[in-house]
C-alpha cells in the first residue's frame, strides 16, 4: 500500500509537470465519461431499474388491435374485461380503470384535475399504501356505494396544504360532492406512462372507485379503459398472450368484429419504455464510440510524452528498477488522469441531465427519476478505471521496451540513409489515428442522417398555417353544461366575444386540435362502400366550428365550409378531408354524398378539406372527418384565435373572456401554434442534437489527433528533413510528404468507417424519415467534412516541415 501511496503521489507530480497535455487529457475524458455517465442514468433509471411496484416483472398490460383496419392499439371495454377475467389461465389478479380529467371547484379558481376511475385490484397490485385513511375497497367495485376520492400526496400538498384532518371532507368534482377517504403515501405514484389514455395528461391527482354493474358484460363498444393484470407464479408473457388470443378469438366471433381482431399483452416495464429503447441505445453506442475515440486520442498524447521521457525510463532501468516496476508507475498516472477525468465526468453529466430536463424531450418517461444514483456512481468509477486501463496499456507497455544504449546517448535518434521517413516507428500512432477517423465517419454518419431526416420532417406541410395562431383548452364542464344547448351557447358566445376584440382576425374552435395528442376517432358507413364481413371503417372524428378551418387557414378543396344555417334540427352535415375524399371517391365528387354514424341518422357531405397532420409531422393518421360544433355540441373544446399580430399578447385577455362568461371554466394547454409545432418536434430534436453533439466531438478529437501524431511525426523526423532539404528537396516535396502520410492516414479511417457505418446505422430505420440507412448524399458529406478537417490537421505540421533549418536540424543530431 505504502508503494502504491508513493506511485500515485509522484504521478501527480509527473501529471503537472505538464499541466497542459494534463488539462487536454483530463478535459477529453471528462466530455467522453461524462455523456457515458449520463445516458446510463437514463438507461438505469428505464431499462435496468425495476417498476417501483411489487413484483414488477409480472406485471402486464392489455389492448385491443385491429390493424385490418388501421388500429395498431386501441383501449379494451368492460365487456372484454369480463370476458377475461371469467375465462383466463394466467392471472392471479385483473384490474380495469379509465383515466379522464374533471374539474375541481369550491377554491378561488378551478382547476382540471386528472383522475382515474380504476378497481380496487389495481390499488392493491401496484402496492398503494395511504399515508392517510385507506386504500380501495373490494366493496366499492360494485354500486351502491356513496362515492368516495382517494388524493395523490402532491395534490394534498398543493392544493389542501398537506391538512392532516382532511379524512371525511368533500371536494367537488364536475359538480358532484365526493368524499375523500384517503391519502396515499408519496413514494406511490401513477402516470400516463402506466395509464395512457385518449386525452394527454401527466401524473394521477385523484383515485375513484369504478364500480361495475350487472350490465357490464354488454358493454361492449364502450372501448376506453386500461387494463393491468398480474401474471400468476410460473407463467410467462408468451404464455399469457397464448391464452388471451384464444379468448379474443371467441370475442371476435362473438361480437363480430373485423378479421384481425385480436388482443397483446405486454409488460408494464416494456409498455414505458418501449418507444425510446431503440433511441437509448443507439445514443449509448454513440457515447461510448465517443469515448473510445478520446481514449485513442488519450494513447496517443501519452505515447508522445512518453517518447520525451525515455532518458527518465531508461535512468530509472539503469540504475536497477525492473520493467514490471515502470509499467506500474505508468499504469498508475493513467489510472489517476482517468479518475480525475471521471470526477469531472460526473460533474457534466449531471449538468447534461440538467440540460435534458430543460429541453424536455417528450419521449423519455419518468424524466424527473433520472439521476446519479448509487448505480450510476459505479457504473462511472468502474468505466474510469476501465478508460485508464485501456488507454494506458499501450505506452506502459512500450516503455518496457527502452533501448538504454539509444535513450542514454547524447544523439538518441538516427535516420535513414534510403531518402525516406522512418514512419515504421510510429505505425501505432497512425494506427491509433485511423481508428478515431473510422469511429468519428460512423458517428458523423449517423449525426448527418438524423439531422437529414429531422431537416426532411421540418419541411413537411402540416395542412395549416402556423403563424399568428394563438391557442388553448377550454373545459366547460360540470351540471351547468350537462345540456348541449347551454354547451353551445357558451361557445357561440365566447366566439362572438373574441372575435370582437382587436387584432382578432378569425376565431374558431375544434374538438381535437393538431399536434396536442388528443385523440378522437370511432366507426362509421360510408355510401356505397360495404366493407368485408367483420370489419369497420375507423376514422378521425373532430368537432368544429364554422370559422376553424378559416382561423386555421385549412384550404377548402371542394364544396363549402360550415355555415350558421347548420344547425340542430336542420339537415345534419359533415366535411372530410382529402385522404378520405381519394380512398372512396378518388375520381368523383363527394359532396352530397352520405355518412352514418348509425343507420338512422344520415350526414350529408357539404366539403372537402386539406388533411392535417393531426399526430406529428411524421404521422399520417387516419381518414377524418368534422361535424359542425352547432350540431353536435362538445364540452371541451380547443380554441383558436388568428391575429394580425403577436398571438401571445391577447392571451390574457381571452381567459378574461372566458372567465367572464364563467368563472368555473378552466383554460389550459396556452400556447401559440408555432411553439406547439416546435414542441411536436421535441423527441426528434433531442436524438438529433445529443447524436450531432458526440459527433462534433468526436470530429474535433479526431482532427486533433492527426495534427498531434504528423507534429509529432515532423518533430521526430527533422535530421530527416533536414538531409531532404539540404539535398535540395523543395517546399512542395516536403509538404507533400507530411500531407501524403496524413491523407493516407485519413483514407484508411474514413474507408474503415464507412463500412462500419453501413453497417451499424441499419439499427437506427425507426429514428429516420425520408432517408434511408445508406443515404448516398449523407455519406458524401460525411467524407467531405471529415476528409476536409484531417487535411486542415496536416496543413500547420506539413507548414513547419518546410520550415526545418537543414544546419540546425544537423547540428542538433
Amino acid at each position: 500500500m505504502d508503494t502504491l501511496l508513493k506511485d500515485f503521489r509522484y504521478a501527480w507530480r509527473m501529471l503537472w509537470k505538464n499541466p497542459s497535455i494534463t488539462i487536454v487529457i483530463v478535459l477529453s475524458l471528462g466530455i467522453g465519461i461524462g455523456a457515458n455517465t449520463a445516458i446510463f442514468s437514463v438507461v438505469n433509471a428505464l431499462l435496468l431499474r425495476p417498476l417501483p411496484y411489487p413484483q414488477p416483472d409480472r406485471l402486464v398490460a392489455i389492448w385491443l388491435h385491429s390493424p385490418g383496419i388501421g388500429i395498431l392499439r386501441d383501449w379494451p371495454s368492460p365487456g372484454q374485461y369480463v370476458d377475461i377475467q371469467n375465462e383466463n389461465h394466467s392471472f392471479d389478479e385483473l384490474a380495469i380503470s379509465h383515466s379522464t380529467s374533471v374539474i375541481l371547484t369550491g377554491f378561488d379558481k378551478a382547476e382540471r384535475i386528472n383522475v382515474l376511475r380504476t378497481s380496487s385490484s389495481l390499488l392493491r397490485m401496484l402496492g398503494a399504501k395511504p399515508q392517510l385513511g385507506r386504500v380501495l375497497l373490494p366493496e366499492e367495485d360494485v354500486p351502491g356505494k356513496a362515492p368516495v376520492a382517494l388524493l395523490s400526496d402532491a395534490l394534498w400538498r398543493r392544493r389542501f396544504s398537506a391538512d392532516p384532518q382532511i379524512l371525511g371532507k368533500s371536494i367537488t368534482l364536475d359538480g358532484k360532492q365526493i368524499t375523500i377517504a384517503g391519502v396515499l403515501a408519496p413514494e406511490f405514484r401513477l402516470d400516463s406512462e402506466v395509464m395512457p389514455s385518449e386525452d394527454p395528461m401527466d401524473k394521477i391527482d385523484i383515485f375513484l372507485p369504478l364500480p361495475l354493474g350487472a350490465d357490464a358484460a354488454q358493454r361492449r363498444g364502450d372501448e376506453n379503459y386500461n387494463l393491468v393484470a398480474r401474471l400468476k407464479t410460473g407463467v410467462s408473457v408468451a404464455q399469457a398472450q397464448a391464452d388471451v388470443s384464444g379468448i379474443a378469438d371467441r370475442i371476435r366471433l362473438k361480437d363480430k368484429r373485423d378479421r384481425t381482431f385480436g388482443m397483446t399483452v405486454i409488460g408494464l416495464q416494456e409498455q414505458i419504455v418501449g418507444d425510446v429503447r431503440r433511441s437509448l441505445l443507439v445514443l449509448m453506442g454513440s457515447v461510448a464510440l465517443v469515448l473510445l475515440i478520446a481514449c485513442a486520442n488519450v494513447a496517443n498524447l501519452l505515447l508522445t510524452r512518453a517518447t520525451g521521457r525515455q532518458k527518465e525510463m531508461a535512468i530509472r532501468l539503469a540504475v536497477g528498477a525492473d520493467s514490471a516496476r515502470i509499467v506500474r508507475q505508468l499504469l498508475t498516472e493513467s489510472l489517476l488522469l482517468s479518475l480525475i477525468g471521471g470526477a469531472v465526468g460526473l460533474l457534466i453529466a449531471r449538468l447534461g441531465l440538467s440540460v435534458v430536463r430543460a429541453m424536455n424531450p417528450g419521449n423519455i418517461p419518468r424524466l424527473e427519476d433520472i439521476g446519479i444514483s448509487g448505480l450510476v456512481l459505479a457504473f462511472t468509477f468502474g468505466l474510469s478505471v476501465l478508460t485508464g486501463l485501456l488507454f494506458g496499456v499501450v505506452p506502459a507497455w512500450r516503455a518496457r521496451g527502452v533501448d538504454l544504449n539509444t535513450a542514454l546517448k547524447a544523439g538518441g535518434r538516427s535516420g535513414g540513409n534510403d531518402g525516406s521517413l522512418r514512419l515504421a516507428r510510429h505505425r501505432l500512432h497512425g494506427l491509433l489515428v485511423a481508428c478515431e477517423l473510422a469511429l468519428s465517419v460512423m458517428l458523423l454518419a449517423g449525426a448527418g442522417l438524423l439531422i437529414r431526416s429531422f431537416l426532411h420532417l421540418e419541411n413537411v406541410p402540416p395542412g395549416f398555417s402556423v403563424d399568428h395562431l394563438l391557442t388553448m383548452n377550454v373545459d366547460a364542464e360540470g351540471p351547468k353544461y350537462r345540456d348541449e344547448k347551454a354547451t353551445g351557447q357558451f361557445y357561440q358566445d365566447l366566439l362572438d366575444r373574441v372575435a370582437r376584440m382587436p387584432g382578432t382576425k378569425v376565431v374558431g374552435t375544434v374538438s381535437a386540435l393538431p399536434l396536442t395528442g388528443t385523440v378522437g376517432w370511432g366507426g362509421i358507413s360510408v355510401e356505397g362502400y360495404n366493407p368485408p364481413p367483420g370489419q369497420e371503417l375507423q376514422v378521425d372524428s373532430r368537432v368544429a366550428s364554422a370559422h376553424y378551418f378559416r382561423a386555421m387557414e385549412i384550404p377548402l378543396l371542394k364544396g363549402r365550409f360550415f355555415s350558421d344555417m347548420d344547425r340542430s334540427g336542420t339537415q345534419q352535415v359533415a366535411i372530410i378531408d382529402e385522404n378520405f375524399a381519394q380512398r372512396f371517391w378518388p375520381q368523383g365528387n363527394p359532396v352530397g354524398k352520405h355518412l352514418w354514424f348509425n343507420p338512422k341518422k344520415p350526414f350529408t357531405i357539404t366539403g372537402v378539406v386539406k388533411a392535417v397532420k393531426q399526430y406529428g409531422l411524421d404521422n399520417d393518421g387516419k381518414i377524418a372527418v368534422y361535424f359542425p360544433d352547432t350540431q353536435r355540441p362538445n364540452s371541451m373544446m380547443y380554441l383558436v384565435i388568428r391575429t394580425s399580430f403577436d398571438p401571445s399578447t391577447i392571451a390574457r385577455p381571452v381567459i378574461a373572456e372566458v372567465h367572464t362568461l364563467d368563472p368555473n371554466v378552466v383554460v389550459t394547454e396556452i400556447t401559440t401554434m408555432r411553439e406547439l409545432l416546435y414542441h411536436s418536434l421535441a423527441r426528434q430534436r433531442f436524438a438529433t442534437s445529443m447524436l450531432f453533439a458526440f459527433a462534433a466531438f468526436a470530429l474535433l478529437l479526431a482532427t486533433v489527433g492527426v495534427y498531434g501524431v504528423l507534429a509529432y511525426l515532423v518533430s521526430q523526423n527533422r535530421r530527416e528533413l533536414g538531409i531532404r532539404i539540404a539535398l535540395g528537396a523543395n517546399s512542395a516535396n516536403v509538404i507533400g510528404l507530411v500531407v501524403r502520410y496524413g491523407m493516407g492516414l485519413a483514407t484508411i479511417g474514413m474507408i474503415v468507417g464507412v463500412l462500419g457505418a453501413l453497417l451499424l446505422t441499419r439499427v437506427m430505420t425507426t429514428l429516420l424519415f425520408g432517408v434511408t440507412p445508406t443515404d448516398p448524399l449523407t455519406f458524401s458529406v460525411v467524407i467531405l467534412i471529415l476528409g476536409a478537417a484531417a487535411l486542415a490537421a496536416t496543413i500547420v505540421p506539413a507548414w513547419r516541415a518546410m520550415d526545418v533549418d537543414p544546419m540546425v536540424a544537423l547540428r542538433q543530431e
